[in-house]
């Protein structure tokens, strides 16, 4: 069965980042080739191009095209064999020699998921893989799990998404990303629309960069990153950022009210940096 994917994609993590930094009435930049402003830019690269896949993944499932968020020319297939007494199913998201999205991303290759039982049950796994999958014409290895935690305390549905991705800048130039993000549904997931969904991203991850230098990204338990399918960009949120050329924690900070906007801080020794996002 094939389903035609025609609206726009739901980012669901930290968009790219171009870093113009004032302190005080000195301008700097902080830049990506540098380790000051370069491990910040390749995490927001890598985390919003692979936790888009779930967002992605999560909509192709859903009966019908009409609520879809890709503008058009991917298209969905699903397959479905009987293992013992249960079914294995398989989808896969086929975006061809180019699609473009409602993020203004342009997608090529294939994502590929698979997983048993019913696909939004609790305890089901979902797993994720991709096939020469490029996005804005970089090279995105897909390697990550998703499982379905059913609900919390607050009766909001819940998933630990394990990842192992890597992205290609060039041939021989590859950031890995690794480590567990939870996902957690806040509003919207009992009905069809996206506009009304919302979700909080916590966890920590481990990037490596092309440099071959290692940076820790923990995101706040108090101070979740707020995602909104109406938003490019994070809402709300902090991260701490530690790693092996860089001195103390730095906080990366989205806002402590939710507000769609492009702006963030980074603080950096006691001194804090605006941030312009870019998608």
């Amino acid at each position: 069965m094939k389903n035609y994917l025609k609206v726009g994609i739901l980012l669901t993590s930290i968009p790219v980042m171009t870093f113009l930094a004032c302190h005080k009435n000195t301008a700097s930049t902080l830049t990506n080739q540098d380790d000051n402003g370069g491990y910040a830019s390749d995490a927001a690269l890598l985390e919003s191009n692979s936790n888009s896949v779930v967002s992605i993944a999560d909509n192709a499932v859903s009966a019908g095209a009409a609520n879809l968020r890709t503008t058009s020319c991917a298209t969905v297939t699903h397959d479905s064999v009987l293992v013992g007494s249960s079914y294995s199913h398989s989808m896969t998201i086929d975006f061809g020699t180019g699609c473009t999205g409602f993020d203004g991303k342009t997608r090529s290759g294939q994502i590929i998921v698979s997983w048993s039982g019913h696909y939004k049950d609790s305890g089901s796994v979902r797993s994720f893989k991709s096939q020469n999958y490029y996005v804005n014409g970089y090279k995105m290895v897909i390697q990550k799990s998703v499982t379905n935690q059913g609900m919390n305390t607050s009766g909001q549905y819940w998933y630990n998404v394990t990842v192992g991705d890597s992205l290609f800048l060039t041939t021989d130039s590859v950031i890995s990303w690794s480590g567990n993000r939870t996902r957690t549904w806040l509003s919207g997931y009992s009905t069809p629309e996206m506009s009304d969904d919302e979700y909080a991203i916590g966890g920590t991850t481990t990037v490596v960069r092309a440099n071959g230098h290692t940076f820790t990204f923990a995101i706040e338990s108090g101070n979740p990153l707020i995602v909104t399918p109406e938003c490019a960009y994070i809402e709300a949120g902090k991260v701490d950022i530690t790693g092996t050329t860089i001195t103390g924690t730095r906080v990366l900070n989205y806002g402590d009210t939710p507000n769609c906007d492009r702006y963030a801080t980074l603080t950096v020794n006691g001194n804090t940096y605006n941030i312009t996002l870019r998608k």
